[in-house]
């Protein structure tokens, strides 16, 4: 640990009592506990028994939370649940403080083995698209098909508004930064928010909006919230960096399982030209271009985003199971880039 970061604070000494999560019609909340982790499931009943089961996971800073919309339009197709990462949404922080790429991929391999749920039809945004990218190329008999939305992997350059989210990674700048928008409300910390992340700021509703602020003040009383940003922007810093067969490219060409890509053409975070490079990369790939769309696109645009996933389960079928399901060494899968 570096002599200019704060320890870590295990978890049974941080958690106040705050606000409860915002659950919407239809959804339910549920905690999991697993060895060394805590986490919240979001889910949907399902339209009807025996459809095949989804997972959902959130990119930095979100929760589950940010794929109700998607979850709504998809429950007739899939059995539907979203994860609340170790220190977001609802889940606790993790005991060891771990937030590397390859923790957040172990937290979700931990929960499939557990919930025997598998194999999934498994979707990530963001930091939740390096996670899944790397669940599925690890243990391929947990994925069924994959579905990235503006996944974060890595750039050589990025993009000048991506840089105030990369320096959160920087020991020290988390402090900094709160003490320099210690006079900020939530309504002002959303409103940032949702400018870098929408393509269009004016799809949000007003609904949605103040439901966004309720839960920018719910996590502004947690203890652990800028840690647990700071850390995992640190660790998708150091997934970047890595080489060799735990990079995160080297994973996505080991990825067998059917994937839709989504990439937003107003994405200040992900190039947009790094769509093509996904398409080559992944292996059995299909690609959604979204001109309009920002960050989030299942979000945004999730009737699209659900049409095109529609495609895909019509294309490959829901009851096959995944190509390369030979199963791996949950241990040996789960370490296989302990440095990231």
């Amino acid at each position: 640990m570096s002599s200019t970061e704060l320890p870590y604070v295990p978890s049974t000494n941080v958690l106040p009592k705050v606000a409860p999560v915002r659950v919407a019609e239809g959804e339910r909340l549920r905690s999991v506990q697993l060895p060394g982790i805590t986490l919240t499931v979001r889910s949907r009943p399902p339209a009807r028994e025996g459809l095949p089961p989804a997972l959902y996971v959130h990119g930095l800073g979100g929760s589950s939370q940010n794929w109700s919309a998607l979850m709504e339009l998809l429950d007739a197709d899939v059995d539907c649940e979203a994860v609340d990462l170790p220190g977001f949404g609802d889940s606790p922080p993790p005991d060891d403080g771990d937030y590397s790429v390859t923790a957040h991929a172990r937290a979700v391999i931990r929960y499939l083995d557990a919930s025997d749920r598998g194999p999934v039809h498994l979707f990530g945004n963001s930091l939740g698209g390096a996670v899944t990218t790397r669940v599925a190329a690890v243990r391929p008999d947990l994925v069924r098909t994959l579905t990235l939305v503006s996944p974060a992997l890595p750039e050589i350059r990025i993009q000048r508004t991506a840089v105030p989210t990369a320096l959160l990674a920087v020991p020290g700048v988390v402090s900094l930064f709160t003490r320099f928008t210690t006079g900020w409300t939530a309504e002002q910390r959303v409103r940032g928010v949702v400018t870098l992340c929408y393509g269009d700021p004016g799809r949000v509703s007003h609904e949605g909006f103040r439901n966004a602020v309720e839960e920018m003040e719910r996590r502004l009383l947690l203890p652990y919230f800028w840690d647990a940003m700071a850390r995992s922007a640190r660790g998708i810093v150091n997934a970047y960096t890595l080489g060799g067969q735990h990079g995160l490219w080297r994973q996505a060409e080991r990825v067998l399982a059917p994937t839709l890509l989504v990439y937003g053409g107003r994405d200040q975070l992900v190039r947009f030209r790094m769509a093509q490079k996904a398409a080559r990369t992944f292996r059995d790939s299909r690609l959604l271009t979204l001109p309009d769309a920002g960050h989030v696109a299942m979000m945004e645009y999730p009737e699209t985003v659900a049409t095109a996933f529609r495609e895909l389960l019509a294309e490959v079928g829901s009851d096959g199971a995944p190509p390369g399901a030979s199963r791996a060494s949950a241990d040996g899968a789960e370490s296989a880039s302990t440095g990231s």
